[in-house]
């Protein structure tokens, strides 16, 4: 979480303008420039990627406009310390692509620019601007409900700045004289502490519904508040994310579990009617047992404790963790009806999957280890022989008994058997032979399946 707000954005009378800080007028559609200069505020060259300062100078020697813009301006000025280095300009996306052999135009939606250097990419938006009455529909158009499908009419850095969602990512950092150019008081809501939309909020939310997660996701990452203006129509809005396509979503959910504070995030996501939308089958089974949220919670925790020390962290887990009360639902119903419990599981994960793909595609390479994370749940029951050795040198066992202990620690009825897994991998091999010769004996044991006589090979073997 964000600690404090930098002293250079500190003004006298702080305490009397928080106690106000809601009552500011809503951000008027019109830009009105703020400059910083390079003395009063913290951000430095040093601070940049060597990449995006590649870009930016390539395309101020070119004579164009360039201008760092949005999360990484308010993240330096915040000492974030960002990752990710946005650059908007005045050049078209052609204009961008001939300057940088390393480049690619992506986007139909809208076209942006992707200049990677390495494992590095530098996202290159050129200046937007509102359409106008005859706009051709190949530049922008939007759907009868407000959906922006395409947005591609170019415009200046003024029209671009009102274009933006946030006040707080309308910031520009200009490389000519390091000043940084604050169209629409975003500096002012930053020593608020305030998520405020640029102009009126109903209006945004229909042309971009994920604009509600990002105000979830700044809110959580910076520890700021959504104004009350931006606030309002959010859970009656809610239901506008169902005409997002599913790929779209999936890149979202991950942008907002797994940047450092998914426990909050979910809380907020909740709050607002918003987790319904992602995950509807996951928010009714929580409705219906709400004691299984602190399985969710817990694995959230443990991700954001992950992300701080720097620890790899996989969308197959998460979403797995995600989907679990939907499996134990299903798992619950299938063994009712009488179904065995290894088919059971392998069902409800089936169905809890293809349940969910509606909402937020799962690419394969994460479905399934999360269904195999599932499905090893009832394989780590199983320590008879050489079972237990087995399924420790498995590729999915590390991740499935993450995912028993977490089930251990959140009160499910599987202690003990996490417990055994704990000892079984601190153990040296005489001590697991012991342990899985204790096993046996509490176990039941596995009938073993007869093997089916070949009637036709043995009648020949007589003749």
């Amino acid at each position: 979480m964000l600690k404090g707000i930098p002293s250079f954005l500190k003004r006298p009378g702080d305490s009397i303008r928080q106690l106000l800080k809601s009552e500011r007028p809503q951000q008027s559609i019109k830009p009105e420039l703020h400059i910083v200069s390079r003395d009063e505020h913290p951000m430095s060259r040093t601070g940049i990627s060597e990449s995006a300062l590649k870009v930016l100078y390539r395309l101020k020697k070119a004579n164009y406009d360039a201008f760092l813009v949005g999360g990484c301006v308010r993240d330096a000025l915040l000492d974030l310390h960002p990752k990710d280095f946005d650059v908007a300009t005045n050049a078209t996306p052609e204009q961008v692509n001939s300057l940088f052999h390393n480049a690619r135009i992506i986007g139909r939606r809208f076209r942006i620019v992707h200049v990677r250097y390495g494992r590095e990419t530098i996202e290159v938006t050129t200046f937007r601007a509102p359409p106008a009455n005859n706009t051709a529909k190949s530049h922008a158009s939007q759907t009868d409900q407000g959906l922006l499908v395409r947005d591609n009419v170019y415009g200046t850095i003024e029209e671009d700045a009102i274009r933006r969602d946030f006040t707080i990512n309308a910031l520009y950092y200009n490389i000519r004289d390091f000043s940084i150019y604050d169209y629409a008081g975003g500096i002012d809501d930053m020593d608020h502490r305030l998520i405020r939309m640029i102009g009126d909020p109903e209006t945004r939310y229909r042309e971009d519904p994920v604009r509600m997660l990002r105000a979830i996701r700044f809110a959580a990452k910076l520890d700021f508040d959504i104004e009350s203006a931006t606030e309002a129509p959010i859970r009656a809005s809610a239901n506008l994310l169902r005409q997002i396509p599913a790929a779209r979503l999936f890149e979202e959910v991950l942008k907002l579990f797994l940047s450092g504070q998914g426990e909050e995030t979910f809380n907020l996501l909740r709050e607002y009617h918003l987790f319904g939308q992602l995950f509807p089958y996951s928010e009714d089974a929580l409705r219906e047992s709400p004691e299984r949220e602190a399985f969710i919670l817990q694995a959230l925790y443990n991700t954001d404790k992950r992300i701080a020390e720097n620890k790899p962290v996989t969308p197959a887990f998460l979403f797995a963790a995600l989907l679990w009360p939907v499996v134990q639902k299903a798992f619950a119903e299938l063994i009712r009806s009488g179904i065995p419990p290894v088919p059971a599981m392998q069902q409800a994960g089936q169905q809890a999957t293809a349940a969910q793909v509606d909402f937020t595609s799962i690419p394969k390479r994460f479905s399934q280890p999360m269904r195999e994370i599932w499905e090893f749940q009832l394989r780590l029951e199983r320590r008879q022989g050489k079972r237990a050795y087995l399924t420790a040198e498995h590729p999915r066992f590390r991740a499935a008994y993450d995912f028993l202990v977490l089930r251990s620690e959140t009160g499910e009825n599987v202690g003990e058997l996490a417990q055994w897994w704990t000892n079984f991998q601190e153990s040296d091999n005489h001590s697991r032979r012991n342990l899985v010769m204790n096993s046996e004996q509490h176990e039941t044991p596995v009938p073993r399946k007869r093997r089916r006589r070949n009637y036709n090979s043995s009648r020949k073997a007589k003749e």
